[in-house]
């Protein structure tokens, strides 16, 4: 349990004012001022530096946020350690993005469960976003994501490498010969909501074209993966997904690849924890017993 001092800390970084600090963990403006003096004098350093009525992090300030975060991040692996120690059982809580959990990791959890039966495991499904601040604020244990993360805050490998296709349903009727993305844009197209991994990856692709997602004339975004499959399987436009998200239905030929001689994109799925977690040897146990290494 972190020290109710670093707690404040914490808070403080969230807001970037000792006010509004104070409000969020319901106690007085001067004792969040008397705990910041503590730490630094503790650590004798300034924590906090100051333009006009706006604050931010010294240096030292921003080591000690990064330090705190895992301290935070690793109680609850250390929770779960400790329950085990007196007879309860492993619980796992993790994060995935949505292309991860449900079309890469099933396979992975069938083997840890075979390897572990007593283990009782909760998937977060996030974006990556989402999934950094669980990590961060001691939520989640470990994520796998598709989506970009800050590498100095973070430990990580890289747990596969999914590629991705453009598809269509074998009866789809295009607007005219495809044979580059440019050529896509007169057709409909449905696309993931803005902050999914895929529609990221997607954007940084078109970029490289010098298009846009917008140049896209007839665009549709929705959420689920489901629905954009079976949308698509129905004629009712072309889609962007991971090759894992439509295997089946690349096989079972409800759907086809339309392929450009331009494209060819893949992308890592990352197993990320808080850097310098005195976890990490644990982790990389787990990463290696999910890849069945």
């Amino acid at each position: 349990m972190l020290d109710f001092r670093m707690d404040t800390f914490l808070a403080v970084c969230r807001c970037m004012n000792f006010t509004k600090a104070a409000e969020a963990l319901n106690i007085t403006q001067p004792a969040v001022s008397h705990h910041i003096h503590y730490l630094e004098e503790h650590y004798q350093v300034k924590l906090f530096e100051y333009s006009g009525k706006k604050i931010g992090l010294t240096e030292a300030g921003k080591m000690l946020l990064s330090a705190a975060t895992t301290m935070q991040h690793d109680e609850l692996h250390l929770m779960q350690a400790l329950k085990m120690s007196d007879g309860g059982g492993r619980r796992l809580v993790f994060g995935a993005t949505m292309t991860v959990g449900e079309y890469v990791l099933p396979e992975a959890l069938m083997r840890l469960m075979d390897a572990q039966p007593d283990i009782s495991v909760k998937m977060v499904v996030a974006d990556t976003q989402d999934l950094l601040r669980s990590l961060d604020e001691g939520e989640i244990e470990f994520a796998v994501v598709e989506g970009f993360f800050q590498k100095k805050e973070y430990d990580f490998l890289v747990y596969d490498r999914g590629k991705f296709v453009i598809v269509a349903s074998p009866e789809y009727q295009f607007h005219s010969e495809g044979k580059v993305i440019e050529d896509l844009t007169q057709e409909r197209f449905f696309i993931r909501e803005p902050g999914s991994g895929t529609r990221y990856v997607f954007e940084r692709y078109l970029e490289g074209k010098n298009l846009l997602i917008h140049d896209f004339e007839d665009l549709m975004e929705i959420s689920n993966i489901g629905a954009i499959k079976s949308l698509v399987a129905d004629g009712r436009g072309i889609t962007f997904l991971y090759e894992a998200a439509v295997k089946k239905e690349l096989e079972d030929g409800r759907l086809r690849r339309v392929e450009l001689e331009d494209f060819e994109l893949s992308h890592d799925f990352t197993f990320i924890w808080r850097k310098d977690s005195i976890y990490s040897e644990y982790y990389r146990e787990l990463y290696r017993l999910l890849r069945g290494e």
